[in-house]
């Protein structure tokens, strides 16, 4: 006898008990468990008792039989914290015998308890940052799994509108519930076991983020990423980390995204698999679910500091030079229109936020973002974020018709998040039409590659015009161009600051005014080098120094070097 645990799509979890030794698996009208869906055969599997054991055979289906995302024909023995997915459900067996769990005293040295089972004894495993062992912790999620599901039907049951409290009732109200259930099934758990991890783990998994919880209070971890409900990987100090936690289930990370995406009135479902979010903090949230995501939801977060960055901290991680902020101060406040370039991860973003501490406060600002990043601080700001569509396909607000109602708002400053496509066009409009000084973003390798990305995006606008027309706008709209590269140590620093000259025989000429060179590698492994100017004096330097602005033509000095 034995009991499976089965949850198809996102429907609740229901129990099968199986009063013999076999259970067939189906959408047959005959079969032991019937599951009606198209990827399930008439007699699609079985499951069936062996030596006080359950293995799992497949009887030949199309699309297969899994066990832990690997497919199987015949496997087994099957422990309880074994997952098989047959189409679109999800199951669990548990034995009888497995449901007792033993819990022996070892040695106040050895400073971690060692779980056994009844059948056999289990290694130590992996120790996540809280002390846990591995089979700690599973025993921790199973609990945490069959809690949540109660605690979810207590809700139902009592009528709870959970949509019309506060985060801090529902907590409140999460809590009372979470501490009866515990007591109504503390005869059940297991002895010397801390209820205390227990009830913060299912606390976690109900209103808040689940296991990611303590990653985001964590000031050290500037990415989360969620590879499936198995798998978290964080990033601390440049470098990515296995981190020893897991979800319950799929389900625990579906429910994460939906309580990330729902305030912010955006959805994800099959139709919609891919969301881009943000978290109160401000942090970007991507998450991507089934069928895309083959290995279950997947979620990444990229934090951003708690507090205001400034350049000094930015010089203190060795990311800049004093000379380069000099001249970038400058830059912001005589308006000249910058573009930050760089990979993935290089630290745009950081840095537009940075550079926006420059622009005075007595100036109407304008931001326009896919999902809201930035955190302006000035008084007179207008943050517009881009929407995406309702379930019916309409009322998608892109970030080029965002960009077009800005220049009817009286904007001063225009700050785009990001260039993807054709929204980088408006932009350049905006740029040669007296909206100077506006920031933006794009993702390239180098400032020429910047350049060839605006040339392409800008033929994504649909429009069709010749690329000489195209190269002169971008020549005369976009000023300085601030090169972001992140190494593989985990370094990032500003490779290069460049100037648009002009353009000359169809092609934009450009002028390296500061850049980075790198001598090697210090004592910890992380890049090292010197900041470096190259000697040009950018012409609009030449300008302000003769109208009297007060300007320090020393920086451009090519004989001094900052190391770092």
């Amino acid at each position: 006898m034995f009991e499976i645990h089965y949850q198809q799509g996102r429907k609740r979890r229901s129990r099968h008990t199986v009063k013999g030794d076999r259970c067939v698996i189906g959408s047959a009208r005959h079969s032991d468990l019937v599951i009606k869906h198209r990827h399930i055969a008439k007699r699609h599997a079985t499951l069936y008792a062996k030596d006080n054991q359950v293995h799992i055979e497949d009887h030949g289906s199309i699309t297969g039989t899994w066990v832990n995302r690997e497919r199987v024909i015949n496997y087994g023995p099957l422990n309880n914290h074994d997952e098989i997915t047959i189409g679109d459900v999800s199951l669990r067996v548990e034995l009888d015998n497995n449901r007792d769990l033993v819990f022996p005293q070892i040695s106040d040295n050895d400073g971690i308890q060692q779980y056994h089972t009844q059948e056999n004894a289990l290694g130590l495993g992996d120790i996540n940052q809280q002390g846990e062992t591995a089979e700690e912790q599973k025993i921790i999620l199973y609990w945490t799994r069959i809690i949540h599901e109660q605690l979810i039907s207590e809700m139902d049951l009592r009528r709870k509108d959970v949509h019309s409290m506060s985060d801090d009732q529902l907590r409140v109200e999460a809590e009372n519930l979470i501490d009866q259930i515990i007591v109504r099934l503390k005869p059940d758990l297991p002895d010397h076991f801390e209820l205390g991890k227990l009830r913060v783990s299912v606390l976690n998994e109900a209103v808040g983020l689940g296991p990611l919880e303590r990653f985001i209070e964590d000031d050290s971890i500037t990415e989360i990423m969620v590879n499936n409900h198995r798998e978290i990987f964080v990033e601390r100090a440049g470098k990515l980390v296995k981190s020893g936690e897991s979800f319950s289930s799929d389900q625990a990370v579906l429910s994460v995204i939906e309580r990330i995406i729902t305030p912010l009135g955006r959805r994800i479902d099959e139709s919609s698999p891919m969301v881009d979010a943000r978290l109160k903090d401000g942090s970007r949230v991507n998450a991507i679910i089934p069928p895309l995501a083959i290995k279950g939801p997947s979620l990444t977060i990229r934090k951003f500091a708690k507090q205001r960055l400034t350049f000094n901290d930015i010089i203190k991680y060795g990311s800049i030079s004093h000379a380069m902020v000099d001249f970038l101060k400058i830059c912001v406040e005589q308006r000249k229109n910058i573009i930050v370039s760089g990979g993935t991860g290089s630290g745009k973003t950081t840095l537009l936020n940075v550079l926006s501490n420059f622009i005075p406060d007595s100036e109407r600002i304008i931001t326009v973002e896919d999902a809201a990043e930035l955190r302006l601080y000035q008084p007179n700001l207008v943050s517009l974020e881009a929407k995406p569509a309702n379930l019916e396909g309409r009322g998608a607000v892109s970030i080029r018709e965002l960009v077009k109602n800005t220049l009817r708002m009286r904007p001063d400053r225009i700050v785009v998040g990001e260039c993807r496509g054709g929204e980088a066009l408006d932009m350049l409009q905006a740029m040669n039409t007296g909206h100077d000084g506006s920031l933006t973003t794009a993702h390239a390798n180098s400032p020429r590659d910047a350049l060839s990305r605006l040339e392409v995006m800008v033929l994504m606008a649909g429009m069709d015009l010749p690329v000489t027309a195209i190269r002169e706008q971008v020549a005369s709209a976009v000023n300085i161009i601030v090169q972001q590269t992140r190494y593989a140590c985990g370094s990032r620093k500003i490779t290069k600051i460049t100037e648009v000259t002009g353009i000359e025989r169809n092609t934009i000429q450009l002028q390296d005014i500061f850049e980075f060179r790198q001598r090697g590698f210090d004592e910890q492994g992380k890049v090292w080098g010197n900041f470096i100017a190259t000697g040009f004096v950018p012409s609009f330097y030449e300008t302000l120094n003769s109208i009297g602005v007060p300007v320090d033509l020393g920086i451009f000095d090519n004989s001094q070097v900052d190391s770092n």
